[in-house]
């Protein structure tokens, strides 16, 4: 569905600027953006995909993951198709990396999905599968309507939304789940085909917004798992957005231009929250790796089994109403209710 672009300039020959994303692409009439879904029609930018929906289905909250957003809970996921990144790992590449003549897609309108989320007993709405800014038209008015509806809402970010869009849908947004996806330049050069940078930058406006922020990092093999680069990260999650920040490292597996590399291994993905923990991070944890002990939150304290999780489910929920560890009275920065509450 054509929609008319939020967050554009108007320049000669019929030429426009996007500053959706930190690209800020320079498009030409009748060119698209690197997002592949934002067209320059006549002088004017629109979204090609408001209200496209290339994948949806309801979400355990923790697969995003956010595990200190209502925790146990669930989202109402979709997603659609284009990126503004080209990450040669990545696993929604047949959404991310298609084009819109290629895909299939249904139409929701933003009151439709927020209809959905509440039919389908859905605690909130997420906005994931592919990044959510190509379509920030869709999100920010579906966030809106969500939140009148008492939805939460939730992105599944790469974190290249400039500052300003950011800022206009935050009153909208809950939670971001922000994939830090190294600490060089040179990866996101190399890799993704963008830049580190605006992501940290983005990621601490987030935070100074009142969004609720969860950092994600997957490790590569060879590529961003060096001891030093782990260290870097977790140093400047603590410094900038607190220790209490949930931290997730999470397992590699080979996937679309990366076939080459194998998955990463236990050993290191302990030895990163290892390191997080030396550098005072008290959350951090270990994904896609099932049955790992370290996908539980425990008390930084004490030590306590606070919420135990098994296949992306809340198994058990052991903090106390008033979001405390029940041993030792540590408060626990857990946002919302649990719902077996």
């Amino acid at each position: 569905m054509i929609h008319e672009a939020m967050f554009y300039e108007k320049l000669r020959d019929n030429e426009v600027r996007c500053s959706l994303c930190s690209h800020r692409c320079k498009i030409t009439a009748g060119k698209r953006g690197i997002c592949g879904v934002r067209e320059n029609c006549e002088g004017s930018l629109f979204s090609l995909v408001y209200g496209s929906v290339a994948s949806e289905g309801i979400a355990h909250i923790e697969q995003k993951p956010l595990y200190h957003y209502f925790p146990g809970s669930l989202a109402y996921s979709v997603g659609t198709v284009g990126c503004n990144f080209r990450c040669r790992h990545c696993q929604n590449w047949r959404l991310s990396q298609t084009t819109l003549e290629e895909a299939h897609v249904a139409t929701l309108s933003p009151y439709q999905l927020v209809q959905q989320a509440k039919m389908m007993g859905c605690q909130s709405v997420s906005w994931t599968y592919n990044e959510p800014t190509v379509w920030y038209e869709y999100s920010y008015e579906g966030a809106k309507l969500a939140k009148d509806a008492g939805l939460g809402t939730s992105y599944v970010t790469n974190g290249y939304i400039t500052p300003e869009a950011l800022e206009h849908i935050a009153p909208y947004l809950d939670a971001f789940s922000v994939d830090i996806k190294a600490f060089t330049e040179e990866f996101y050069r190399e890799v993704c085909s963008a830049k580190l940078a605006p992501v940290l930058e983005t990621t601490k406006l987030a935070k100074k917004l009142g969004v609720h922020v969860e950092v994600v990092n997957l490790i590569i093999p060879t590529r961003n798992d060096s001891p030093d680069e782990l260290r870097e990260l977790s140093r400047w999650v603590y410094e900038n957005l607190g220790k209490d920040t949930p931290l997730h490292f999470n397992r590699f597996h080979p996937h679309y231009k990366m076939k080459d590399l194998p998955p990463t291994s236990v050993k290191t993905l302990d030895q990163a929250r290892a390191i997080a923990l030396e550098e005072g991070m008290r959350f951090v944890y270990v994904g896609n790796v099932p049955g790992h002990p370290h996908e539980n939150t425990f008390c930084p304290e004490c030590g306590t089994l606070l919420i135990a999780r098994g296949f992306f489910e809340v198994q058990e929920y052991n903090i106390t109403p008033e979001k405390t560890c029940p041993k030792c009275g540590e408060l626990i920065p857990i946002v919302g209710e649990y719902p077996g509450h």
